[in-house]
């Protein structure tokens, strides 16, 4: 079995059990783990960086209701209030 066929399989069964699983492709942290497993109702926090006249795109308005379905807070930060 293929190090992706062994990823694939980990990923279904984390899902199935309930898991929020990001598989990650590339970070500005070296050595970082391949997947994020994140548990329902979980105090992490997923934050959009856009400009004050910033658009998201259909993917991020969709990324950003998937997580907050799961229970988990997803937000859009456009820079301090002044």
């Amino acid at each position: 079995m293929t190090e992706q066929q062994i990823q694939s399989k980990l990923i279904k069964e984390l899902e199935d059990k309930g898991y929020y699983v990001i598989k990650l492709m590339k970070t500005n942290k070296n050595g970082i783990p391949d997947l994020i497993a994140i548990p329902k109702d979980s105090d992490v926090e997923f934050i959009e960086v856009k400009r004050a006249d910033g658009k998201l795109s259909k993917l991020q308005e969709f990324r950003i209701k998937e997580l907050t379905k799961h229970g988990i807070k997803a937000i859009v930060y456009r820079g301090p209030k002044d």
